[in-house]
């Protein structure tokens, strides 16, 4: 396991070996107390080049794409084998860079272990189809890897979300540019290193370069050499990932923001849906775009459930991730812990009601943090900010709601469509409720998707495409026809 006080140093990843950055390197530091965790590259859009260059390079050779399906499985087989054996050393790394409790860190590696060995398996079955119009004709419609991905990956889940991405461009046979967050530079890039370790990876399949966004993720995207563009983030950077695709049309999926509902009917299981709900939000800090930040609670249950979640949410233990009995850790970053303060100032502001919480936690070792105190505003407008934007903190607005079809109108009344949750025992409102909710999920009695088998992604302002399931892994193959005409002309014509 590493040692607390252990910083590496990682450069860059780049057609098998490890390359010294052109611009020095950059700190990250443990959002619980400010020490410094490790050291990764600053890189430049000459070394993003560079990157794609060597990505290309393998891509066109087909030293991947030509590798038989049981050779590719083989690999991510593997993958997630380091990952459930490093799991110890892997999950520390984690809690000191991103702050979320150790236990949370380690069901991260084991989602992203989990989706490695899901798409090592679905590799062997990229199948097509052969329609037939005639005896003579044939059509054959075949799946074939995009290209050159570029993946750019968010702080808040960094190894999760990775696998993500890059566990179904494997699969397909594409080669990638990995770019981390600046935030997580070090626990991706250890994670990077033991992939390097896995034999049958030719080089320039998997690159990764570390830096500032606005650098290394723009080039990243500009590139006329990369095929597709996969982005986990905000709504408003994933608005200008667009915009920079566009010049050349390149593939994009998106997975942004999100301002989900979280809705308790008065027929629910209430010793369910009061920990459910608490923990959809304050799990991470609220930092997660799946988050339940607007909780939306049947009137006849209103006043009895918001005493007990209250009296659960103000009983959740916030601290230092390392520490066994924290169940909320900090913030990644001051400016986030700025963003946050300020989304609480505007709802006092707009005349939100401050039932709990509300201030970041300084005293004693919490000085050195960023601790915000779980929060939580009733009295909320539908026009306020707290209830239309998202805060990505631990912050909930609460309304009331009469019935099945005013639950629908307040969940839809969003720019986004990511998830939700509802809390019901009747299978007609279930029903009716989750199918009128405009979001890519809907989890039912549940929070949290099950396993990697099933699809997640967004309609509206939440994003584009799909992750996980086989519709993440199509999301990274191009559809061919090839139509075949078994005779010459002239003969098929006298016939």
């Amino acid at each position: 396991m590493q040692a607390k006080n252990e910083v590496k140093t990682y450069s860059n990843y780049i057609g098998g070996k490890w390359q010294k950055p052109s611009d020095g390197y950059i700190e990250s530091r443990n959002p619980a107390n400010g020490d410094l965790v490790s050291r990764a590259a600053r890189s430049t859009p000459e070394d993003v080049s560079s990157a794609v260059e060597e990505a290309r390079k393998a891509f066109d050779s087909g030293a991947w794409s030509s590798k038989r399906p049981s050779e590719r499985a083989k690999v991510l087989r593997e993958a997630a084998e380091v990952v459930r054996r490093e799991i110890g050393g892997l999950s520390v790394l984690l809690t000191l860079e991103n702050g979320k409790p150790l236990a949370d860190a380690k069901g991260e590696l084991l989602n992203a272990a989990n989706v490695l060995e899901y798409y090592s398996s679905a590799a062997r079955h990229v199948v097509g189809k052969v329609p037939r119009y005639s005896g003579a004709d044939i059509s054959l419609v075949v799946h074939e890897p995009v290209g050159v991905c570029g993946l750019i990956v968010p702080w808040n889940s960094p190894i999760s979300l990775l696998s993500w991405k890059l566990g179904p461009a494997l699969a397909a046979g594409c080669t990638v540019v990995i770019k981390p967050s600046a935030n997580t530079s070090g626990i991706s890039m250890r994670f990077i290193e033991l992939l390097a370790s896995i034999d049958g990876v030719p080089p320039g399949v998997i690159n990764a370069v570390t830096g500032p966004g606005d650098k290394v993720g723009a080039e990243l995207v500009k590139n006329g050499k990369v095929d597709k563009v996969s982005f986990t983030g905000s709504t408003e950077t994933g608005r200008k990932i667009m915009e920079m695709a566009s010049a050349n049309l390149k593939k994009v999926n998106l997975e942004c923001g999100g301002k989900s509902t979280d809705l308790v009917f008065d027929d629910a299981n209430m010793e369910a849906a009061l920990p459910g709900a608490v923990w959809s939000i304050f799990r991470s800090a609220g930092q997660s775009c799946n988050a339940g930040s607007r909780l939306l609670v049947q009137d006849t249950v209103y006043d009895d459930f918001m005493r007990k979640y209250k009296e659960a949410a103000g009983a959740i233990k916030v601290g230092d991730g390392m520490d066994p009995a924290t169940e909320m850790g900090p913030l990644i970053s001051k400016g986030q812990l700025e963003r946050v303060l300020g989304y609480i100032d505007s709802a006092k502001e707009e005349g939100a009601r401050l039932s709990l919480g509300g201030d970041r936690l300084v005293d004693g070792e919490y000085a050195k943090g960023n601790f915000v105190r779980p929060t939580i505003f009733e009295g909320v407008e539908r026009k306020m900010k707290i209830f239309q934007e998202e805060v990505f903190g631990p912050v909930l607005c609460v309304l009331p709601f009469r019935d099945e079809d005013e639950a629908i109108e307040i969940s839809n009344d969003s720019r986004f469509g990511l998830a939700g949750d509802l809390w019901s025992r009747s299978l007609p409102r279930i029903m009716k409720v989750s199918q009128g909710i405009r979001t890519g999920t809907v989890w039912v009695n549940r929070h949290l998707n099950p396993g990697p088998e099933v699809p997640f992604g967004g309609y509206k302002q939440s994003g584009l495409g799909r992750e996980t399931g086989m519709e993440g892994l199509m999301e990274y193959l191009q559809t061919k026809h090839i139509s075949l005409q078994l005779t010459e002309q002239g003969e098929r014509v006298r016939r």
